[in-house]
């Protein structure tokens, strides 16, 4: 592969990079001195870099998007036709591509009826926030506007989203927050709070948010806002009993279930959304991500028509959904989503997602027989965490500066995984993986080979 022809001047670009683009989620420090990453073309399960190096992904595009995989020529052919044909209007209006996807969108999610389009997970989650506090306003004298989040859960980096985020390091010194975002224990089985441990963990987590609710009054909670795997904070699966308790808590108070989709969305799971793996019926679901595969931006707040019928008021001027995303409107996103379903379903991606994440998990069992510093795995379909520890019966979390070691060796190596960091006080100590939907058993094992003597190297 020449990738000088494709970079034209790689010196240039890395030096006009250095001194112009702000990058997400680092400290630019060190570019004083080093270049840098710039990734210049993807094929399958692989990423160039503008040196040329290759890399295996086991991260789809460093934050769990690229579901299907680089280098779909039909995602980007069919975006753009569309774009020639029509790129944008307000969302005021529709068009042919935002009707045919959320037609197919509703018919993958039963029970649930309408969609919203924005640009990203943040946004969507934002929506939401918005719906439930205006049925507050519209129904119940503003006083049923509470939004409960759990800990160790992410919604998004705006200030709404930060006050509904479970992950203090994440958080920190972006305050002073936005009011009536209340916190519930997270349901980590494995660092299980000491009164609720026992078999019947899931019920007890789950009956730690009604408490929750009674403390701040059920007249006063409009929402629970749940992720249905925890992603960021450390691939949590939630326990048996832990879903059917929430969902009977919610009932009983007329609170209003969301469930945070961005990540597990979109067959991570091995089925086409994280929910749906646990039997339960949302109020709404917010998603982004894997939606295009990061071939467009797109994100959705899917709701039921309950939920929709209430904005139709036509006696109340104030009364329908004030709201707008500017690029909700664009074309590109519902028409790569329409393709990137299709090959979803023309593939049989639900069904790797689930096998090829049983062989994953499997295979880190067995490193686990090899390296006790693993002390738990955790994860379904191709969406797998393992949390290092210093001890098994302690569970003393590994140093973050190891875990992230771990990390930088195997991308020497040209293996990108993922791992917590600077999000969960003294807890950053999971290596996570969300490698594409396409994933073969080799490539599985090529990843965790580089895992297996990174941390040889770095825990010994």
């Amino acid at each position: 592969m020449d990738l000088q022809t494709l970079t034209n001047d790689p010196e240039g670009i890395v030096e006009a990079d250095r001194a112009h683009v702000w990058h997400h989620l680092i400290q630019h420090k060190p570019f004083e001195t080093i270049d840098p990453r710039i990734i210049v073309e993807g094929k399958g399960m692989k990423v160039w870099d503008i040196k040329g190096k290759e890399h295996i992904d086991a991260v789809s595009g460093g934050v769990w998007t690229v579901n299907v995989g680089y280098g779909r020529e039909r995602i980007a052919d069919a975006v753009r036709d569309q774009l020639v044909k029509m790129c944008y209007f307000a969302g005021a209006a529709g068009s042919i591509p935002g009707s045919r996807f959320a037609e197919a969108l509703i018919d993958k999610m039963p029970g649930l009826d309408r969609v919203y389009y924005a640009n990203s997970g943040s946004e969507a989650n934002e929506k939401a926030f918005k719906m439930v506090r205006q049925i507050s306003h519209k129904y119940y004298g503003g006083k049923k506007n509470k939004i409960l989040y759990r800990e160790r859960d992410y919604h998004g980096t705006t200030i709404a989203t930060l006050s509904a985020g479970g992950q203090d390091e994440r958080n920190a010194q972006y305050g002073p927050f936005t009011p009536g975002f209340v916190r519930v224990p997270h349901c980590l089985e494995y660092r299980a709070q000491d009164e609720f441990a026992g078999d019947s963990y899931g019920v007890k987590a789950a009956e730690a948010i009604e408490e929750v609710i009674l403390r701040e009054g059920p007249d006063t909670i409009g929402a629970l806002c749940l992720e249905p795997i925890t992603a960021g904070g450390g691939i949590i699966v939630p326990p048996k009993g832990y879903w059917e308790k929430v969902q009977e808590i919610c009932k009983k108070y007329d609170i209003l279930l969301h469930i945070d989709e961005v990540v597990c969305g979109v067959g991570r799971t091995g089925t086409w959304f994280g929910y749906q793996q646990f039997g339960i019926k949302p109020d709404i679901v917010t998603m982004a991500k894997g939606v295009a595969s990061g071939y467009a931006a797109i994100s959705c707040c899917v709701t039921t028509n309950e939920v929709f019928d209430k904005f139709k008021d036509a006696d109340d001027p104030m009364g329908y959904f004030r709201d707008i995303s500017t690029f909700g409107g664009c074309t590109a996103g519902p028409t790569a989503a329409i393709e990137n379903m299709n090959i979803i379903q023309e593939e049989g991606l639900l069904d790797n997602s689930t096998k090829m994440g049983d062989y994953l998990k499997d295979k880190l069992h067995e490193m686990a027989e090899k390296h006790a510093w693993i002390g738990d795995v955790r994860g379904k379909g191709l969406f797998a965490g393992a949390e290092l520890v210093q001890n098994r019966t302690t569970k003393e979390p590994v140093d973050e500066k190891k875990v992230m070691a771990i990390v930088a060796d195997c991308m020497a190596q040209g293996v990108i995984i993922g791992a917590t960091n600077r999000s969960l006080p003294g807890f950053n100590n999971t290596i996570l993986f969300a490698p594409a939907l396409i994933a073969t058993k080799d490539d599985i094992d090529h990843i965790l080979d580089g895992l297996d003597q990174a941390i040889t190297r770095v825990l010994g």
